[in-house]
């Protein structure tokens, strides 16, 4: 692996959210790391063989890009898989936890026939932080409940 490949890796593995290729270039120290096509090359090589792993989030106020994060370390040692949340007002990740979707997968693979290699989730919203801070909408008026004819048992 080359040394800029062994270092975008590292940064992955070490980064606590998912780095979009601009977020990796600014990690290098100025003029002293990898032009942004070998960023892009370079990511590209790691989740073709296994290393990294992709998604691509839709975001409304900062439009569409693609996040990677580290899948095993330079070691080859399995990084913890991963779900995250993304607030759409700070533009932050937050960690999900453990992955608690296997059963679900387990029966979707029985009831299915079908064998799940691999999975991504993300989720958008508001966070705590910037939830407090937004204007409340007026709750909307609730439709009165009609009234249901009476049933015979």
């Amino acid at each position: 692996m080359t040394r800029s490949r062994k270092e975008i890796l590292s940064i992955l593995a070490e980064s606590g959210e998912p780095l979009s290729a601009l977020d990796v270039s600014r990690r290098f120290p100025a003029e002293k790391g990898p032009d942004q096509a070998t960023v892009y090359r370079a990511l590209h090589w790691l989740e073709e063989r296994g290393w990294a792993e992709s998604f691509i989030l839709h975001c409304t106020s900062h439009g569409t890009e693609r996040y990677y994060s580290a899948v095993s370390d330079q070691e080859g040692k399995p990084m913890p898989h991963r779900h995250w949340f993304h607030c759409e007002e700070c533009h932050r990740f937050t960690d999900l936890g453990d992955c608690g979707l296997e059963e679900l997968f387990a029966e979707y693979e029985k009831s299915l026939s079908l064998r799940i290699k691999a999975h991504a989730l993300y989720c958008t919203g508001t966070c705590a932080s910037c939830g407090s801070s937004l204007p409340r909408e007026p709750a909307s008026p609730r439709e009165p409940a009609s009234p249901r004819a009476p049933t015979s048992i």
